[in-house]
């Protein structure tokens, strides 16, 4: 099963998308882990890449692709699912030719559903698990707010990332999402018509219901 999830920086594509790993046993493909194992590899993509997150801008397709079809080409039998990329309608149109190219299929395309102001919120109100990134902990959601500056799942230490707290490059991020015409609502749209085609199954997520809520709605579209 090879997915694909869209949806704005603090809609819980995260949270969603390690929810349906952990039950498919596939493969979490998550750009911004790329980039920053690239990063603190210090390989010269990873340089490269972070000049432009730092600035909250897009990274060019000629450092995203390589990375992301690289690890796509290794990636599990059981499927994959790619979250953070595509991010524009370049790099979607990309990628469709890449995956017709090896004969490999894509069985669904999520979108999950935000308005940008609660997006903005979610985001400088996340703090991320030191176990494990997707462990949903968020001051400004009563059901997930941490207990003080442990995470509620697991105890562990939270932080909160340096980007995530710059309002400047959180708004430049979602200029970038939000943009229907280039941008990766483009590409969402651009395999939402793939789908109409019968190619895949598109499902369309509302993003500011309750986390069990949009998993058990999800999971029922998925078996």
């Amino acid at each position: 099963m090879n997915i694909l999830i869209f949806g704005p920086n603090g809609s819980g594509k995260g949270t969603q998308g390690s929810l349906v790993k952990q039950k498919y046993d596939l493969d979490h493909i998550e750009s911004g882990a790329i980039f920053r194992k690239h990063i603190g590899g210090g390989t010269e993509l990873g340089k490269q890449a972070k000049e432009y997150i730092d600035k909250g801008e897009l990274v060019p397709d000629e450092i995203t692709i390589p990375m992301v079809l690289d690890v796509l080409q290794n990636a599990s039998p059981n499927g994959w699912l790619l979250d953070g990329f595509p991010r524009s309608i370049e790099q979607a149109k990309k990628l469709w030719e890449a995956l017709q190219e090896k004969g490999e299929k894509l069985d669904f395309v999520i979108e999950i559903l935000l308005p940008r102001q609660t997006a903005k919120n979610r985001i400088m109100g996340r703090r991320l698990c030191a176990n494990d990134p997707n462990h949903p902990n968020n001051v400004y959601i009563p059901p997930i707010k941490p207990d003080g500056d442990v995470c509620r799942v697991c105890g562990g230490e939270l932080t909160a990332r340096s980007d995530d707290q710059d309002e400047c490059a959180i708004d430049k991020r979602h200029d970038i999402y939000y943009d229907d015409k280039t941008g990766t609502l483009a590409g969402a749209y651009f395999f939402k018509d793939i789908c109409a085609q019968g190619n895949c199954t598109y499902i369309e997520l509302e993003g500011d219901r309750p986390i069990d809520e949009i998993k058990d709605q999800l999971l029922a579209q998925l078996d």
